[in-house]
């Protein structure tokens, strides 16, 4: 018999430590009690995905695992992750898994990390992006408010590393605001990246309810218009979740507001409420309401507005330059098949 246990499951809620020895709450969201838990509602056919699985799956899996790699893919919970690793892409997240912020939507894990980096992340995170052979690649983070620059500068080294090695990918930045430290932005900017990404996730009205009380809808504003003031041919690109007590007025607004900050890129999905102890889905929009919604954005003036059930600010990120919704009315490509992304390196604007 052995005398090796098997792991222990950790419910979501409930406090454990990493492998780094960082104490966090699984999902980020304190468990409630029975009866103040959210309930599920069961979801429309339009947002059924297939299980994952396959050999570029398991490929991009092994990949990950090998170079001690975080993906948002993995971390929040993403419907799409069975379509996007069956295609050898994936969202690296950098910094670890454990964020320092607690947003009423997210299913990263929460913590405080204490300054803990993986020095080799740079470098390891280069030789996945060389290894899958791809023409793109999107890094996010979670917030490190607890590092002085919050991780601006392991941002940049991380961009410049894959530029180093593979000077050809085009590489997106979708960043957290750094608590508005314009010179932390600035850094990342800077660091060779086309596309500059944070998300503003909800209408003004309803971020204190949705996003930790440490982000804001200004704030981020603030960070996106600095991007582009500081860079003006860089790419800006954010992000609405629509589902959770918004109006159609309030998204329209919330257009208008992106729009006059000079945002190129906008993405529109359906808010999925990842567990019992995240906020509720208020309402389930149509996929006939996300292409009208897409329909008003390009009239705003937006290079594309992508929206769907299931979009998310990464998904299929390579593709938002064909400016067809990202091929979403198209036949998904065979698993493995080269995405027909031709118009990317007209972007190497460096």
């Amino acid at each position: 018999m052995s005398d090796t246990l098997p792991p222990k499951t950790i419910a979501s809620g409930e406090k454990f430590r990493t492998a780094q020895g960082i104490t966090a709450i699984k999902d980020g969201q304190k468990r409630r009690s029975s009866s103040d838990a959210q309930v599920f509602e069961p979801k429309p056919k339009w947002l059924r995905v297939k299980a994952p699985g396959g050999s570029r799956f398991e490929a991009v899996k092994r990949n990950v695992a090998e170079h001690r790699l975080s993906t948002v893919c993995q971390e929040s919970h993403c419907p799409n992750m069975g379509e996007c690793w069956s295609n050898g892409t994936a969202t690296i997240m950098l910094m670890g898994s454990v964020c320092t912020r607690a947003c009423r939507f997210c299913a990263v894990d929460t913590g405080n990390p204490n300054g803990w980096l993986d020095l080799e992340e740079p470098q390891n995170t280069a030789k996945s992006v060389e290894l899958m052979a791809l023409r793109y690649i999107v890094l996010t983070s979670v917030d490190r408010d607890d590092l002085d620059d919050g991780g601006a500068a392991h941002y940049a080294a991380c961009v410049r590393a894959i530029k180093e090695r593979t000077p050809h990918v085009v590489v997106e930045a979708l960043t957290p605001d750094f608590d508005g430290d314009l010179l932390a932005i600035e850094r990342v900017v800077d660091s060779g990246l086309e596309v500059f990404a944070q998300n503003v996730e909800t209408v003004k009205r309803l971020t204190y309810e949705v996003r930790d009380p440490r982000a804001g809808y200004e704030k981020t504003l603030r960070a996106l218009e600095h991007a582009k003031r500081h860079r003006p041919q860089l790419l800006t690109k954010t992000s609405l979740m629509l589902g959770l007590g918004e109006t159609d007025e309030e998204i329209l607004e919330t257009m208008d507001d992106l729009r006059a900050i000079g945002v190129d890129i906008l993405t529109l999905g359906q808010y999925l409420q990842p567990t019992r102890n995240h906020l509720k889905v208020q309402r389930w929009v149509t996929p006939e309401a996300f292409n009208q919604f897409r329909d008003i954005g390009l009239a705003k003036g937006f290079m594309e507005v992508a929206a769907g059930p299931l979009v998310r600010s990464s998904y299929r990120a390579d593709r938002v330059f064909e400016k067809n919704n990202l091929g979403l009315a198209a036949p998904i490509p065979v698993p493995g098949q080269q995405l027909d992304s031709s118009l990317i390196p007209a972007l190497n604007l460096s």
